[in-house]
């Protein structure tokens, strides 16, 4: 099954590195990341699962749970955690799902049979609270994930779920923001107080509202 952003994220159970899990209790109102690893002991992963839990205050800050997801057993999981946790500097506290059967990553579409017939590609999903996926991030196998830009665009996600603004090209959380075209100008002022600029009929900007 092929996931589109809009959809419903496909629910399940899971072991995982800290136990049983159902997936949509375990986000309960939260946010959610769930992303996929080719394998455990692997380099890439292991720098990004260091880089995951160090920006925990950021994820929380936030109200997001991190999941990851890798294909090998929850035994492994808790061996490699160690691994990560010495050489990361950092505490690995969030599940590594355990998908063995690759039942998971096939409801998620993780495997791309012509980069790889049996491992994961880097596959990312933010899911909001209502359980729909907002974003859908693949890497390669061989490039590790930016988690500053999974961070802005959860920022940018949360903003734009609610308020009528749009965010421009390498916006940043308190940076200016565009303003929907369904807001006329005329409603502007009433709508975002803070001020706005016409730049062009269609590229209005105000200051972003919930700074």
């Amino acid at each position: 099954m092929s996931l589109r952003l809009g959809d419903t994220a496909p629910n399940f159970k899971a072991t995982t590195s800290i136990g049983e899990i159902d997936f949509y209790e375990y986000l309960g109102d939260s946010w959610g990341v769930l992303f996929s690893h080719p394998a455990d002991y692997t380099p890439v992963c292991t720098t990004e699962l260091g880089r995951t839990a160090s920006l925990k205050p950021e994820f929380d800050k936030r109200n997001v749970k991190v999941l990851a997801l890798s294909v090998d057993s929850a035994e492994s999981h808790k061996g490699w955690i160690s691994d990560i946790n010495e050489t990361q500097n950092t505490n690995v506290d969030f599940p590594i799902i355990a998908d063995q059967d690759k039942k998971i990553a096939d409801l998620y579409d993780m495997i791309h049979p012509n980069a790889s017939e049996t491992m994961t590609v880097r596959s990312l999903f933010v899911i909001s609270p209502d359980k729909k996926v907002k974003l859908m991030i693949t890497y390669p196998a061989s490039t590790g994930r930016n988690f500053t830009e999974v961070l802005r665009v959860i920022d940018s996600l949360q903003l734009t779920a609610n308020y009528s603004v749009a965010t421009p090209a390498d916006w940043k959380d308190g940076e200016d923001v565009i303003v929907m075209n369904s807001i006329k100008t005329e409603d502007i002022p009433a709508k975002f107080p803070k001020g706005h600029k016409v730049i062009k009929p269609y590229l209005r900007t105000t200051p972003q509202p919930n700074k």
